[in-house]
């Protein structure tokens, strides 16, 4: 018979698909059966009353000899202009316009395939494809046939019952591909468990298997072959929660999401509606070793009606949630022409937002509920949330505030914002916190003193994001954020403390000045402090860059370091400012750049920060000391 010729256009696409539109050449199985689960349906609903799906079944066979794999089912089959207009031309495919027809007296009638060309995907592995095909209800049964883009054949052939079987003659081994291992049990076994491993329908295959040898000796083994049905078909999040166990959550997340020890939280929920999907979504208990590396990928399974498209679909899930993990199962996605990538519409972001909303309501409920549990989930992700918050430059500050933690210096523990505000004493205008390396440095800084005086609680800030995260809050609850070493606390003053306070500046602002001068830029100014009580020195700032922000940017790999405009604050009723004066006024000014270095140095170490020169430090003490 004539070979027929595809249309110019479905040459070029065949090309295309076996060469370009795939990324990994396994994902034809996974086609072929979805192909076969749609004819099965097909039938389910068109066939007559009283089919049952347990009457249908896909079956894989494989002959090593003549290097054929089949995928057979017992659908509806096709009839041989069904042949030709399905399989004749690329890309036009019977599923779609199904799907389009269908009703809702079956709801659960799913169909996979939407673009007719995921079959096409066979000719990435095979060198030939058949293709025989017997119609339900019909005599006459087809065989299409093709080696690929030079065109097709049909002729008519013999098929025992309905359906259709798919035979591909395997290629043979290449330098780089290793075509043989799609004639192996282990193979196929693995590929249908990854990627169809929730058809809905038994697919079926004969192994060979070993036992003892009945009436033999304790080592005499003989083979033996047996149907093996190799897919679970119920997904667990298809079932109602009432019928899961713990210990089946547990299960299904470490044998899917290689998860040590039980999830802390199972989130499993189904919509329904303009975009109906199924969630089974885990909080682990631990980060992965490679959470906060650059390897790491987030993530969530995608599966359209049980079957795998996408192993970590990065879109499902935002960055702030991505130690998320977990699948997505849903009939209404548009996929593109290969199923490994979702176009971004609106179905996909209404997924999206429902999963994002779910898993902070959960993150709530834990915070509220099981104090304990949250402090210690936010030990290991809580930095997640912080960075989320400060890479969306504030958008999501209302999604993320509430559930941030900082320590807190009147209450010894963590304490969220909510709690922090409704501690606030009635003459307190502000949110004061202090940043630093540790609960341990912070809590010895002189610049907090004055606060913890009056009994103002101090938010102590730890992690580098910090400083650059409270400038995206800004406010909680109309209160603005203040630091302890900002230029201005807020804090009200009397009159005679005003006078008093400027009378004093202004007797040593020559003074100031001179020690301004002798640190040589290394600090904007120096001047007197209303912040420190028992401390003669601290370093402060003046402008939007904190010490820890330049301590943070300038740890990484950038062309031009950062510096904040630094202040020497002194304290005018420490003895160590009368040595100061009385260095000055005696006009001895070797003393007095020693004693200013030496402060500088002293403010410098006080604030995390390294000496530029530890031997003039150690010379200045020596000096003293004589």
């Amino acid at each position: 018979m004539a070979k027929k010729q595809f249309k110019a256009e479905s040459k070029k696409l065949l090309d295309m698909m076996i060469n370009s539109v795939y990324t990994n050449k396994e994902i034809f199985l996974r086609e072929l059966i979805s192909n076969a689960s749609d004819a099965i349906d097909k039938l389910y609903y068109e066939g007559p009353e009283g089919l049952s799906r347990d009457d249908f079944y896909i079956a894989l066979e494989t002959d090593p000899e003549e290097r054929t794999l089949s995928v057979i089912d017992n659908g509806i089959g096709m009839s041989k202009e069904e042949l030709e207009e399905n399989l004749g031309t690329i890309a036009r495919s019977g599923s779609l316009d199904f799907k389009r027809s269908l009703d809702e007296e079956k709801p659960e009638v799913d169909i996979i395939g939407q673009f007719g060309v995921g079959f096409y995907s066979a000719f990435m592995v095979a060198d030939k494809v058949t293709v025989i095909s017997r119609k339900y209800g019909s005599e006459e049964c087809w065989q299409w046939e093709s080696t690929g883009a030079d065109g097709y054949t049909l002729l008519e052939s013999a098929m025992v019952g309905h359906g259709t079987r798919v035979i591909l003659h395997i290629k043979n081994n290449t330098k780089d591909d290793n075509y043989d291992e799609y004639l192996f049990d282990y193979k196929l076994r693995s590929l249908v468990k990854k990627y169809s491993d929730y058809i809905r329908y038994p697919i079926q295959m004969e192994v060979e298997k070993t036992r003892q040898k009945e009436g033999g000796e304790d080592n005499e083994f003989e083979t033996y072959t047996d149907v093996e049905t190799l897919n679970s078909m119920v997904p667990l999040w298809k079932k109602s929660k009432s019928e899961i166990t713990e210990d089946q959550y547990t299960q299904f997340y470490q044998e899917k999401f290689f998860g040590q020890g039980k999830p802390r939280r199972t989130i499993h929920y189904s919509v329904e509606g303009v975009s109906s999907f199924s969630a089974l979504l885990f909080i682990p208990e631990r980060p992965p070793f490679n959470y906060f590396s650059p390897d790491y990928e987030k993530g969530l399974q995608l599966y359209s009606s049980g079957v795998l498209i996408m192993d970590k679909c990065a879109d499902l899930i935002p960055d702030h949630f991505g130690f998320v993990r977990g699948i997505v199962d849903s009939q209404d996605l548009s996929l593109n022409i290969s199923r490994e990538m979702l176009q971004q519409d609106r179905q996909v972001r209404n997924i999206a937002k429902s999963i994002e909303k779910k898993v902070r309501n959960e993150l709530l409920s834990m915070l509220n509920t099981s104090r304990e549990e949250y402090e210690d989930f936010f030990k290991d992700f809580g930095l997640s949330l912080k960075f989320g918050l400060y890479n969306s430059f504030g958008q999501l500050k209302e999604e993320l505030q509430d559930l941030l933690l900082f320590y807190s210096s009147s209450e010894k523990k963590l304490v969220t914002l909510k709690e922090y505000v409704s501690r606030m004493k009635e003459d307190q205008k502000y949110i004061y916190y202090a940043t630093g390396s540790s609960v341990n440095q912070i809590e010895k800084l002189p610049q907090i003193e004055l606060l913890l005086d009056k009994g103002y609680e101090v938010l102590y800030m730890t992690d580098e994001v910090d400083d650059f995260l409270i400038r995206m809050i800004r406010t909680y609850q109309e209160k603005e954020f203040r630091s302890a070493s900002g230029e201005d606390l807020g804090l009200e003053e009397t009159e005679e403390e005003k006078e008093e306070f400027e009378k004093k500046a202004s007797e040593n602002k020559e003074m100031l000045a001179k020690m301004t001068e002798m640190l040589g830029g290394r600090v904007k100014e120096v001047r007197l402090s209303q912040r420190l009580k028992s401390n003669p020195v601290c370093m402060t700032v003046d402008g939007d860059v904190s010490i820890e922000m330049e301590k943070a940017i300038n740890s990484m790999p950038v062309q031009e370091k950062v510096k904040s405009q630094k202040v020497l604050e002194l304290n005018p009723d420490h003895p160590v400012f009368e040595a100061l004066t009385g260095a000055y006024s005696a006009g001895d000014e070797s003393k007095l750049r020693v004693y200013t270095a030496l402060l500088y140095d002293q403010a410098m170490l006080i604030g995390g920060l390294d000496i530029e020169d530890p031997v003039a430090f150690s010379n200045h003490i020596c000096e003293l000391m004589k």
